[in-house]
């Protein structure tokens, strides 16, 4: 009984043993974002840190505020709702044909399929998720948000 009671405790911390061995790579080296993915772990073609990311898209949300102000002229309590449309149609069509907003342009990142082939139709379920939020808060190992993963896409260094 007492040998139960002393496996039980030990038990947890062995398994968090096993989960980290397993996380790391063989021969004891951390995975980095995008091995999985057969991606470089730096330079051109490297998933593009979080930091990045964040900048790009605060960059395309201060674009789009300003296009949205200047074009449509709202009442102040509906400029929100406009950046908010301007964000979604830009973020959609330009990821769709280049893979690039200006804002990820200026900080050398660019959305990528994983098959190499062009984004297209998949930007607007990628936009869409995007704008509920939450999805891109929940990445894997990759750096990959729920959004991207959907798509099929990362978003990687230029």
């Amino acid at each position: 009984m007492a040998s139960q009671q002393q496996s039980a405790p030990a038990r947890p911390a062995r398994r968090a043993r096993a989960a980290l061995a397993a996380w790391r790579a063989p021969g004891g080296a951390r995975p980095y974002p995008g091995e999985g993915l057969g991606l470089p772990r730096e330079g051109s073609g490297s998933v593009a840190g979080t930091g990045r990311r964040l900048a790009a898209l605060f960059i395309d949300w201060l674009l789009c505020m300003a296009i949205a102000v200047a074009l449509a002229r709202p009442r102040p309590g509906d400029a929100g709702y406009w950046t908010l449309a301007v964000f979604a149609a830009q973020d959609a069509v330009l990821t769709a044909l280049t893979g690039l907003t200006v804002g990820k342009r200026l900080l050398g990142i660019r959305v990528a399929r994983l098959d190499g082939s062009v984004v297209g139709a998949w930007a607007l379920l990628r936009t869409l998720l995007l704008l509920a939020a939450i999805p891109p808060l929940l990445t894997d190992r990759d750096q990959r948000g729920m959004h991207d993963r959907a798509a099929n896409t990362v978003v990687v260094r230029i």
